[in-house]
């Protein structure tokens, strides 16, 4: 079975980790990927799910695609150098990167944004700009192997994207 890879860390948007997660559970093997493995992660809302892998466990040659949950999650995945890294290969060997609402902040650390059209939550607007993309205020964006969105409505929209890049 293909492989996918969800990132997660503390304050996750709930709905933007959960949807997606048991979305692609319906075809594919789906791996929480953290920092480390089994970590117990807490969401904004105070769910609490454990990673099934770290990053520096993984290698993104394995996987179809990879998804960026929002919150202020990516703010912490940021911090974590193996997380940056395996980001970094995605792109490298450009395979999907679908982000929601903060999910983009990951890509301003990891991407080669210059020249990108993304799309976020409108409070991280000015750091995608700093990180050289171009930013619209649209449900769904695809540019190249990255896939972003603004908010949990978009979600439906946000998953087709992403599943048409992963096929």
């Amino acid at each position: 079975m293909k492989k996918v890879m969800v990132l997660i860390e503390n304050l996750f948007d709930e709905q933007e980790l959960v949807y997606p997660y048991h979305r692609l559970r319906e075809d594919y093997e789906v791996h929480l990927v953290g920092p480390n493995k089994d970590e117990v992660f807490t969401g904004k809302n105070g769910l609490k799910l454990k990673s099934t892998h770290g990053s520096s466990d993984v290698d993104a040659k394995d996987y179809e695609g990879v998804i960026i949950p929002g919150g202020f999650s990516p703010d912490y995945m940021r911090r974590t150098e193996a997380t940056k890294e395996l980001l970094k290969e995605f792109d490298k060997l450009n395979k999907p990167i679908a982000a929601i609402c903060h999910g983009p902040w990951m890509m301003a650390s990891c991407c080669d944004l210059s020249g990108k059209t993304l799309t976020s939550t409108s409070t991280i607007k000015d750091d995608l700009i700093n990180a050289g993309a171009k930013w619209v205020s649209e449900e769904v964006l695809v540019d190249g192997n990255l896939i972003t969105s603004r908010t949990p409505l978009d979600l439906p929209a946000f998953m087709k994207a992403f599943l048409k890049a992963i096929k």
